[in-house]
């Protein structure tokens, strides 16, 4: 049996930590939209697999998307740190209708865009 060095070991903490996180941060959001019925267009790409700044950009960019599909979504109010924000809800058909929309170049916004159609 080999002894692994301090630093290694602290490295494969820190990746797994790192997953864990990653895991817990999309299982989290598809349950919401599971015992929800709906959540916000950054909800629904966390719960696609996107960490959450790769989220909020795809998000920005299917809502501008939301538009051309003429889906209008829920009105609503979103916790953001110490502030309550105004938001849209979305369905998972919803979001379906503006993914087939939208176009990304990115392959892992691609990916994420292809699991939203397929969530509905």
């Amino acid at each position: 049996m080999r002894i692994i060095p301090r630093t290694e070991r602290r490295a494969q903490r820190r990746t797994t930590r790192a997953t864990l996180r990653a895991r817990t941060r999309t299982h989290r959001a598809q349950t919401r939209i599971n015992r929800h019925g709906h959540g916000t267009l950054a909800t629904h790409c966390i719960a696609a697999g996107l960490p959450t700044r790769e989220a909020a950009t795809v998000a920005a960019s299917l809502r501008r998307n939301a538009t051309k599909a003429k889906v209008t979504g829920t009105a609503g109010r979103a916790h953001a740190g110490r502030h309550m924000r105004d938001c849209r809800r979305y369905t998972p058909a919803e979001v379906a209708r503006i993914a087939v929309v939208y176009r990304p170049r990115k392959p892992a916004y691609r990916a994420a865009a292809a699991f939203l159609v397929v969530a509905a």
